[in-house]
């Protein structure tokens, strides 16, 4: 199970979304897999993600302990990839996001030539991250799909904020928050940029996709259909 599968909105509106990661298995290859998650980052960042993400330490958007917050509205925005490198200092999970497939693709051929012995994986759409195995010679190992939100369903927040929560796959993004920042940038208090930056501090492993949340909190999404959708959001 990957905390990622959950991303709400329709095919067109998550074809900018993809997250890969690394991860080794204990007990049985991560023995050395400090320095080889660090490869990993550090050959993501060649391939200009928009978020990197340590699962036991964050993102490369993260709060500040030492800051107020008063001070918090007003800190610089931008992320600290280095710094997500340098925490690394145990085996564990670790995560690349990206807008686009180019992207995406030119960093698993990479990964391929590095033959770093970790498990990848790739959440995006089930389409998008089947064709990124084929064109980089790849067989699918397996597969995970979203079945998308069963139950009681009117309980959820609106659609414009679940599209910005269910980034964050533990739950730390406030459907409060979200709604604020989205008021925020109607009222030209905050541009999309510096509001999904906001919102990407609290997404504890990285996974939260700031350049999405942008285009999102700008307004340029269509809305979602009730019709089944064929491609759900698949980790594979």
């Amino acid at each position: 199970m990957t905390h990622t599968l959950h991303r709400y909105g329709t095919r067109e509106d998550l074809g900018d979304d993809y997250i890969v990661f690394a991860m080794p298995a204990r007990g049985l290859n991560d023995a050395d897999a400090v320095e080889k998650q660090r490869a990993f980052l550090r050959c993501a960042l060649h391939h200009h993600p928009v978020n990197i993400g340590d699962s036991k330490k964050g993102g490369a958007y993260r709060p500040d302990e030492a800051l107020t917050p008063r001070a918090h509205w007003k800190r610089e925005a931008g992320p600290h990839p280095e710094t997500v490198i340098d925490g690394v200092d145990s085996a564990g999970l670790v995560s690349a996001v990206f807008d686009n497939y180019a992207a995406v693709e030119a960093f698993v051929r990479e990964l391929v030539q590095l033959n770093l012995g970790l498990s990848i994986n790739i959440s995006s759409l089930a389409s998008r991250a089947e064709a990124c195995c084929h064109a980089c010679g790849l067989v699918r190992h397996s597969a995970e799909y979203s079945l998308g939100f069963l139950g009681r369903t009117e309980k959820l927040p609106e659609e414009a904020v679940l599209r910005l929560t269910t980034m964050c796959g533990h739950g730390m993004v406030s459907p409060g928050l979200a709604r604020k920042m989205l008021d925020w940038v109607r009222a030209g208090r905050r541009t999309p940029e510096q509001a999904s930056a906001y919102l990407a501090r609290f997404c504890v492993c990285g996974v939260f996709n700031p350049a999405r949340a942008a285009r999102l909190l700008a307004g340029r999404a269509a809305p979602v259909s009730e019709a089944v959708r064929s491609d759900a959001p698949a980790h594979a």
